[in-house]
């Protein structure tokens, strides 16, 4: 079911209605339960039984790691854990991939057999609540989180609908809590708490989801066409085109999934639930690392807290080793978004990138402390080479055929504008030109916190109304008159 469909309003709707019509909390909370299951039914049909598998392998098995004080044991569990996660993810996503990278190998040496693919559908959202359930049960292992006692809530945690099918990623910790009552500040209660729409909430949620809806509908979708035609063939091109085109794709994405984490923040707000932030203007981004720490969050935290910091912590002193280590869990940041070499060379031109820049402030640490970096030239110029690596980073990305994309690198890298063909594009696409100068002016008001979220909804409610109406109308006007899924769904 996707978000920027009738289908969806009318779904939601008729959640917030039974949820605010029927005030028992077994009542709300198992409407809850069966609305995300029914969602991602819609778009999966069975393949919903490998998300109650994952609830239910993960639900016991923690239960058990809990319980064991036989720490072998409990490392055996922990391992049957994620190889039933894991196991599922790779027969699903990777199995075909990996397969058909043997066969090519095996034609290479005249192997007269080949392996047969599967052809499976890939589950909508598996890669999203496969790493939340394998976080819970870590968690659990380290000692850092206590086993849900109650599989019923456990279950609505790994299938909150908002956050389903393409995040945030997010955890137990953080969310469990949130289903009871709260007693103090640091204490929950053991009752499950009443969901109520409180007028705060809504104004705030309603908001968020219509920013969402509007970095989608408005911004991805027009924009969408013209990153198509360029990359369509981008072997014909020169240097304008590619960086036009580029440009382009850094901005549909970004609107396109930074758009979708903000319709499922605001849709859980509304029904009472916080779910973090997911982005935090990434284009502003100082360095590399500071790029990860603003794009896709729950990911890149996910992977810095269950990959990188156990592999790096155990020789913190070998720089060698946290080289290794940081281009490894790159790899497999690039890896987790789709079995394709180029997802695979996205996250290893990452990991180069970061551990580059971290050699260079080992080699050079007067660097981190100069005081130019802090100045606003500084900070202009650090933003400017951070975003150029940054839509580098978004060639691989965006293409995958191998001739096309390091056609494409070249083009960006070493600049020819002998010909400035990118102008029958600009042309042709002159809506989605102008979106994108757009974009930059928006990015720099929000950047100075001149709006936000919090301050529209904090409006007075005609003036609120007013942004809202005007953001429906420009969407209802001009948006794209062929949407297309989110681009995360994929993956």
């Amino acid at each position: 079911m996707l978000f920027n469909s009738i289908a969806f309003v009318l779904f939601f709707i008729s959640v917030l209605s039974g949820i605010s019509i029927y005030k028992k909390r077994i009542f709300q909370y198992s409407l809850l339960l069966f609305a995300s299951y029914f969602f991602l039914y819609y778009s999966s049909n069975y393949l919903v039984i490998l998300l109650i598998f994952s609830t239910v392998w993960d639900f016991y098995l923690a239960k058990k790691i809990y319980q064991s004080k036989n720490i072998k044991y409990k490392k055996f569990l922990l391992i049957l854990s994620l190889a039933g996660n894991l196991g599922l993810l790779g027969l699903f996503k990777y199995y075909d991939f990996a397969i058909t990278q043997f066969n090519i190998l095996g034609n290479y040496f005249d192997l007269a057999t080949s392996i047969p693919l599967l052809n499976l559908v890939l589950p909508i959202g598996i890669s999203f609540y496969t790493f939340q359930t394998i976080s819970y049960t870590i968690d659990v292992y380290r000692g850092h989180l206590t086993p849900s006692k109650s599989f019923f809530e456990f279950a609505l945690f790994v299938a909150f609908f908002p956050q389903l099918v393409a995040g945030p990623i997010i955890r137990a910790s953080h969310f469990l809590p949130q289903l009871r009552e709260k007693l103090s500040e640091f204490e929950t209660g053991t009752r499950l708490r009443q969901i109520i729409i409180q007028n705060s909430n809504l104004k705030l949620g309603i908001t968020i989801m219509a920013i969402g809806f509007f970095k989608k509908m408005f911004f991805a979708d027009n924009i969408a066409p013209l990153v198509d035609s360029i990359f369509l063939i981008p072997t014909a091109l020169d240097s304008s085109s590619v960086l036009l085109g580029t440009i382009a794709f850094g901005i549909q994405i970004y609107c396109d999934f930074s758009g979708y984490s903000d319709i499922a923040i605001g849709a859980a707000l509304i029904l009472g639930f916080n779910i973090p932030a997911n982005f935090n203007k990434p284009f502003f981004a100082t360095s590399p690392s500071n790029f990860w720490q603003r794009w896709h969050i729950s990911l890149s935290t996910w992977v810095k807290d269950y990959i990188y910091t156990p592999l790096a912590f155990k020789n913190r002193k070998s720089q060698l080793r946290l080289t290794i280590v940081l281009i490894g869990s790159m790899f497999l940041l690039g890896l987790w978004h789709g079995a394709s070499w180029n997802f695979v060379i996205f996250g290893v031109l990452w990991g180069i990138v970061m551990a580059g820049h971290r050699i260079i402030l080992y080699k050079f640490p007067s660097l981190k402390f100069n005081s130019f970096f802090k100045t606003k030239i500084g900070i202009i110029i650090s933003i400017i080479i951070t975003q150029y690596f940054v839509f580098l980073a978004f060639i691989p990305f965006r293409i995958p055929d191998f001739d096309y994309m390091l056609y494409a690198i070249q083009k960006y890298i070493f600049w020819d504008f002998s010909t400035f063909d990118a102008i029958p594009f600009m042309v042709d696409n002159k809506f989605a030109v102008l979106l994108i100068g757009l974009f930059f002016v928006l990015q720099f008001i929000t950047y100075k916190n001149i709006f936000t979220k919090e301050k529209i909804a904090n409006y007075k409610n005609r003036y609120w109304f007013g942004i809202i109406t005007i953001i429906t109308v420009l969407i209802f006007f001009l948006a794209s008159r062929d949407p297309g899924n989110f681009i995360y769904f994929q993956f």
